[in-house]
This record gives C-alpha cells, structure tokens and sequence, in this order.
C-alpha cells in the first residue's frame, strides 16, 4: 500500500494545464518541423533521461514475462487464433510528437503501439515525424521485431510467428482522457499505458468537474480502464513525488497498485533527499485489488 503522506493537495494551476497552451506549442513545433524535417521539437523530461528510464522499466517488465516485445508460442492463455500470444499493446498518453513510440519502436517491440492527444497539432506533428522517419529507418529498424536483436525474447520466436505476424502498425488519434470514449483503437485495452507529463500538465488545470474538484481527480478513474487487468500503468512526473504518486493512485479503493520504480539521480538540500524527477509504474488488479499476477516475481 502506498505510504500515507496526508491528504492530497493541488499545485497553483498554471498554463501549461490549458488546451490553449498546447495547441500552441504544437502548432509552432508542427511549423518548425514543415520549415526542417530534421526540428522534431521537446523531447519531454530530455535533460533527466526520463523516456531510457521508462524504456528500463519496460524491459525489466518483459524479462519477467509481464510484457513481450515480440510474440511467443501459445502456453496457457491470452492467444489468438493462430496460436500466438501476441506482442504487448502499449498506449501512449499525451503523445505530443509520438517520440516515446519511435523509441520503442527502435528498440524492438513490435506490437501494436498508440499514441494519443487531445490537440489536433499534436497528432498532425507525431503522423508527419513518423512518415519523415520511416523513410530513413533501416530494414532492421523497420523489421525489427522479426530480427529483434535486442530482444532476449527472439529465440522463442520461430520463423512460422515472423512470417503470420507481422510488425504492427504505430498511429495516433485525437483523443481526450477526461472528456471522450475510447474509439476502437481502445479494443480489449492495453498491456502498458504511458504517461510522460500527462498527469502534471492535467494537475495544473483550473478546470473542475461535475462534482466541483479539480480536474486531476478525475484521471485515475479516467486511465484504469485503458489498462488491462494484470497490466501496467507507468507515470512520469516532475510535479509530484513518488510517494505523492502513489497516494493519488494506490489506495484502497484503487485496482491500481504499486509495482516498480524508475532509479533517477538524487540531490541533497537542507536536509532532505530528492529527485527532480520520478518514474513509477503500477499493476491493474481485479476490481477488490486482488492480486492477478501470471508471471509477475517482482516483489516491491
């Protein structure tokens, strides 16, 4: 259970929690991008290292079984007909200009990957950096969960599994968390759902909801469902600790719970230890918090 650290208080509310402000921002990088191919804009949390942090994570999730970067033959559940357990689905939530997913794509996963944003400049700049990239990736690069060199998974994957499954598709959407249903792109939900930044830039809205509260309490209720049970939710903040993190997202009442950590560089000052930025990843359990772990070792 997550460490009680009293109730839950907001941040000042700032513009960079406006629509308006990013629908700005990716305009602007969206011209930059059409005047040079080459200007792909912000790299989110760049300067912490934070998106080879998450890539860790996701690896260190599928050498214990709880993701796969590439398919494997059937053993007990989750198969499709071909008798194939696929490769994970992963979400990418607040996409921005999608390079979280080009850099898993890069390093070998192979399944499905979505990236979603509620700005439409957003999207426009991910699909056109992604056709840019395409052009100058290599076959390994674009064939790369058949080759997969990078994958301790790629022994398991014999050739009958490269040639009926091939690499899936990375694409975006508009989308908005705490205003929209899912389209089909959701289906039967996602085995990892990233958030880089996501959660800040909604923490610092002044917008409410129905019920009158910021518009931050809503997000939890928002993103488990995009989750599959036994699946994983992994946040990245700059606004909020990870024991901060875990109070918002592992309480009782929560499917939500603690599973890994992200080790950034700590800073000593006056006194107290910290980070300037944290990485923490949760597991869906069943709707009364059982645990339904597979395959999951990891104890935190």
């Amino acid at each position: 259970m997550a460490e009680e650290i009293g109730p839950r208080t907001h941040p000042e509310p700032s513009e960079l929690g406006t629509k308006e402000y990013w629908d700005s921002a990716y305009v602007r990088e969206l011209t930059n991008h059409t005047t040079s191919a080459d200007d792909e804009g912000t790299i989110w949390f760049d300067d912490s290292c934070a998106e080879e942090k998450v890539l860790e994570r996701l690896e260190a999730a599928a050498d214990r079984g709880v993701l796969r970067k590439t398919p494997t033959h059937r053993q007990k559940d989750d198969v499709n007909d071909s008798g194939i357990r696929p490769s994970s689905r992963i979400l990418d939530l607040g996409t921005g200009n999608g390079h979280m997913l080009f850099s898993l794509r890069e390093e070998g996963w192979m399944g499905e990957l979505i990236g979603v944003d509620y700005s439409q400049a957003s999207v426009e700049l991910a699909w056109r950096i992604y056709h840019t990239r395409k052009e100058t990736w290599t076959v390994e690069e674009q064939d790369g969960a058949c080759q997969n060199k990078a994958s301790p998974a790629a022994d398991d994957v014999n050739k009958e599994t490269e040639l009926t499954h091939p690499l899936q598709p990375i694409r975006f959407e508009k989308w908005d968390l705490l205003t929209e249903e899912p389209g089909a792109w959701l289906a039967d939900g996602f085995d990892a759902v990233l958030d880089k930044g996501t959660f800040d830039a909604i923490s610092l809205s002044a917008e409410t909801d129905a019920e009158g509260r910021r518009i931050c309490e809503s997000y939890r209720d928002r993103v488990t469902p995009l989750v599959k049970t036994g699946r994983l939710l992994c946040i990245t903040s700059c606004n909020w600790t990870e024991a901060e993190l875990r109070n918002w997202f592992d309480t009782p009442e929560s499917e939500l719970k603690y599973f890994d950590r992200a080790d950034y560089p700590r800073f000593v000052f006056g006194g107290m230890t910290g980070q300037s930025v944290c990485t923490v990843v949760f597991e869906r359990c069943g709707p009364k918090g059982e645990d339904v772990k597979e395959h999951f070792s990891f104890v935190p």
